[in-house]
């Protein structure tokens, strides 16, 4: 993919680059946000990895602006492991997933595919597929093998997290940072009933399958393609 790199720390920006530059994308740095700014205004990028605290504007003041480009960039959010409310307000305003500092450069990478898939396939920009279940963004409409799903705003939201990022395990408190804004260790029973929700609502041939990590939280999967009606 064309890729933004923005980060203000010259020598982890140099590894980044390096690592992504390696695994195939072509890498543009900027340092700060405003030039992060002018080069969304002049070029066209498919991804864009963003730290939050930048000179200039902040990353979330980029965030805005690239969230309302078309085609719009698939973005990872870069964020100090202690600023849950930086996370939140980027998801909320459109960020497709976060790291936080310090990272494995080996997340990294993962992170960047799982977003570059998620932005490719052959359906439109707010629709997104899996399995016998299409999920569209836009209108908040769930199916499952051409039935329409009745879900809650919350097992909406919990889903839509999933959908965007299969196969990778989630733990109960970040789902509870991203969907009820909180991370306090007595919600996780709430993300459990929800889960529960979700797997009685999604059953049947061809559905993902929601699967407990065992001291780690929960990852979906999908079936194979012949296994969806």
């Amino acid at each position: 993919m064309k890729l933004l790199l923005v980060e203000d720390e010259p020598d982890l920006a140099g590894q980044v680059a390096r690592a992504l530059t390696a695994a195939g994308h072509v890498v543009e740095w900027r340092q700060d946000g405003f030039a992060a700014l002018a080069a969304l205004k002049v070029e066209s990028f498919e991804a864009l990895v963003l730290d939050v605290n930048l000179p200039g504007c902040s990353g979330l003041e980029v965030l805005k602006v690239a969230h309302v480009l078309r085609p719009r960039p698939v973005t990872l959010l870069l964020t100090a492991r202690s600023e849950i409310g930086d996370r939140v307000a980027g998801l909320n305003a459109g960020a497709d997933d976060y790291l936080t500092k310090p990272f494995a450069m080996e997340e990294l990478l993962a992170r960047v595919t799982s977003m570059g898939r998620r932005g490719q396939g052959g359906t439109a920009e707010h629709v997104v597929q899996g399995g016998s279940i299409r999920m569209d963004t836009q209108r908040r409409r769930v199916t499952h093998g051409g039935q329409t799903v009745s879900l809650s705003p919350r097992e909406y939201e919990l889903l839509a997290i999933f959908m965007q990022a299969p196969g990778r395990v989630f733990t109960r408190d970040e789902l509870c940072e991203r969907i009820w804004e909180r991370s306090h260790e007595h919600d996780t029973r709430t993300v459990e009933i929800y889960i529960m929700r979700l797997r009685k609502k999604l059953d049947g041939p061809g559905a993902p399958i929601i699967e407990t990590v065992r001291g780690c939280g929960y990852t979906m999967t999908f079936p194979p393609c012949d296994a969806a009606p």
